[in-house]
């Protein structure tokens, strides 16, 4: 399986506008880290809830692609986020994603996100991703 370093070379290859960097990738887990700086801010300083979304998703990708291989058409089927409190407008968001269920087509997973620096969980996602068919090769 590929390993971080793999991964994050493509994330930058196929995925540049993402702003999350690979931290670890592990069996059945992974964590990422998105920089917070002014533009991640809403009204009220607080991280809007899009680089929240975008965490959580990037962290069940790279788990995703650690599990399974590097295969580009996996895609969210669904994400749901609660949020559990105000994040430091500060300290770069930290995803850490645990793989509940890796299956043929679905794979299920888990994110807290927590501010760098802090365990207060400051949001928790579950996320669904379906995996493309195999194909034969001609």
């Amino acid at each position: 399986m590929p390993n971080k370093d793999e991964i994050a070379q493509f994330l930058a290859r196929e995925f540049p506008q993402n702003r999350c960097t690979v931290e670890s990738v592990a069996p059945l887990g992974a964590t990422v880290r998105h920089p917070v700086g002014h533009a991640e801010l809403r009204p009220g300083g607080t991280v809007s809830g899009p680089v929240l979304m975008t965490t959580a998703d990037v962290a069940l990708y790279v788990a995703i692609l650690g599990e399974i291989g590097i295969v580009p058409l996996t895609v969210t089927t669904s994400l749901t986020i609660n949020f559990l409190r105000k994040p430091a407008a500060d300290a770069a968001i930290i995803g850490v994603c645990r793989l509940l269920k890796v299956g043929r087509t679905l794979v299920i997973g888990e994110v807290n996100l927590h501010s760098e620096g802090s365990e207060d969980i400051v949001a928790h996602v579950v996320g669904t991703y379906a995996i493309p068919p195999k194909t034969d090769p001609a």
